[in-house]
């Protein structure tokens, strides 16, 4: 059974999704995200797959009624892009939200009809280009509002980032204690070796 306190340590790891990079809060008129990008990171997919790894996540967190879809390809010469969906102001206050869409596809096929119905689409290309750039024209493209972390939070996350310090400080000792052990015995192996042989 898991200890209280490793429990504690990792339910504390929760703060990396509401926290962050990519923590925002978008505006109403955004119906969906749609990401559309190559499986392999190679040709300059590299940066879509961190956006999708690391900050999809969080904004999926602080905003559940936006759909979020991913559309991974086997075209690596393919587009890297980020399509950002906008719902008439009149539609985002009166119709409700949208069923939910499929959050991934493997298919060669992006098309939104599934989807509900949108006013405008702007599209980020992604493709060859830094994560931290791409969700920087993300929030200012959308004029997205980010979390900012409360003083409690901020001790928290300081309080684990001692944590973390103090357990990599732990591993270093505890790594050189095994390979002391390690030496003595392997030392007396070889003395009893040796006076075994005369």
């Amino acid at each position: 059974m898991v200890s209280v306190i490793n429990r504690t340590r990792r339910l504390r790891a929760l703060y990396d999704i509401r926290l962050g990079s990519g923590a925002a809060i978008l505006p109403k008129d955004i119906k969906r995200i749609h990401l559309d990008f190559a499986f392999k990171i190679s040709n300059g997919h590299f940066g879509a797959r961190k956006v999708w790894r690391n900050y999809l996540p969080r904004l999926k967190y602080h905003n559940p009624a936006v759909s979020m879809t991913v559309n991974r390809s086997q075209d690596q010469a393919g587009p890297a892009t980020l399509t950002i969906f906008y719902a008439s102001p009149h539609d985002s206050l009166t119709s409700p939200p949208s069923s939910a869409a499929p959050s991934s596809s493997t298919t060669s096929n992006s098309s939104t009809s599934d989807h509900t119905p949108f006013e405008r689409a702007e599209t980020i290309s992604m493709k060859h280009r830094h994560e931290s750039q791409i969700l920087s024209d993300l929030l200012n493209l959308t004029k997205a509002t980010p979390v900012v972390a409360s003083p409690e939070e901020e001790a928290e996350l300081q309080a684990l980032a001692d944590e973390k310090k103090r357990s990599e400080a732990d591993r270093v000792r505890n790594a050189a204690y095994t390979e002391q052990k390690r030496q003595e015995k392997a030392l007396l192996d070889q003395a009893r070796g040796a006076i075994g042989a005369s």
